[in-house]
């Protein structure tokens, strides 16, 4: 009887053995999602992210057959959230919610002191969209568009006060990218979150503001703040009227504040890509467009490779505004 020589068992062996191993994967592919699916947002409730994670929770849960519910882990600039996602079994039934700040700023922003490696630990699902800043003033300030806010921000250095939503946000580094290209020096003034930032902006106590068209579009309506431009490189389907920054003379400048989902490492290549196809069937519903053009949150369907590919590609961008600005959360 003729015998398998070793170098060859061995081969099947290997073979056999990763073919048991895929198996069980296999199977719980096909029966996932098994429970209730747990979506973690990393900031409070009533922001934009969480709006934004809500609203899709609604309609994936129709395609997926289990229930998502929402689950907020605010603080330490999104890594309170995101270790909550890293430490999760990889089964598909913990997801998270990733955006700019914790996908490309908080590299370069926070160092060291950083708590994960996206890179490693997490695993990208969809990116979403993406929701344009607005630049607002006062409504007494009198400047009327983007070229005479810079000539008058010019002719008082350190006289005008900028006002965030936090060290570290886009409006943030948005603002500080538009002083750095625009020559200007305005004294930045960080909030807690925006509705504070802008209640003192209609206040008059802060003078300018970048902020998410999410949360300053009823003002921007109201009169309550004047808008000058939208910091995208188009102009926002919410206020057509309002040029980029620009159109309005700031060549080169474009920035938007995007987020996405994403899943721990190691989960199965089938549920990413079970989920990936959910999510683009659910963006692409009337029912969450309408949703989102409320927000003014501007969905961008896609491969599962496109919100690590937006990370990667944003990262040196963010890291020159943060160490020429000397942003810190210190």
């Amino acid at each position: 009887m003729n015998s398998i020589p070793h170098a060859n068992r061995r081969r099947l062996l290997l073979t056999a053995t990763a073919a048991s191993l895929a198996a069980p994967l296999r199977v719980f592919a096909q029966t996932y999602p098994s429970k209730p699916i747990r979506l973690v947002v990393p900031s409070a409730a009533g922001g934009a992210p969480d709006s934004i994670c809500r609203a899709l929770a609604v309609e994936l849960a129709k395609g997926l057959g289990q229930p998502l519910f929402v689950d907020n882990k605010a603080g330490a600039s999104g890594m309170l959230g995101i270790q909550e996602v890293v430490r999760a079994a990889p089964d598909g039934h913990t997801l998270g919610y990733a955006n700019v700040g914790t996908l490309s700023i908080n590299q370069s922003l926070l160092g060291t002191n950083l708590t994960y490696d996206a890179d490693k630990q997490l695993v990208g699902l969809a990116l979403l969209g993406h929701v344009q800043n607005a630049l607002v003033v006062r409504p007494d300030l009198p400047v009327k568009n983007l070229a005479e806010l810079i000539a008058y921000a010019k002719s008082r250095p350190g006289k005008l006060s900028m006002g965030s939503a936090g060290v570290g946000t886009t409006g943030h580094l948005g603002g500080e990218l538009f002083k750095e290209m625009a020559g200007v020096f305005m004294v930045h003034v960080p909030y807690r979150g925006s509705p504070q930032a802008i209640q003192d902006l209609m206040g008059g106590q802060v003078d300018v503001m970048f902020d998410n068209l999410t949360s300053i579009a009823p003002h921007i309506r109201s009169g309550r703040v004047r808008a000058l431009a939208v910091s995208g490189e188009a102009r926002s389907p919410q206020f057509p009227e309002l040029p980029t920054m620009q159109q309005a003379g700031l060549k080169g400048y474009a920035t938007v504040a995007w987020g996405g989902l994403v899943a721990p490492a190691g989960t199965p290549p089938d549920i990413v890509s079970r989920l990936n196809a959910e999510i683009n069937k659910a963006l692409n519903t009337k029912t969450l467009r309408d949703t989102y053009a409320q927000l003014a949150f501007e969905p961008t369907p896609g491969p599962p490779s496109a919100l690590f590919e937006r990370a990667l590609r944003e990262r040196p961008l963010w890291a020159q505004v943060v160490k020429r600005s000397g942003a810190s959360v210190n």
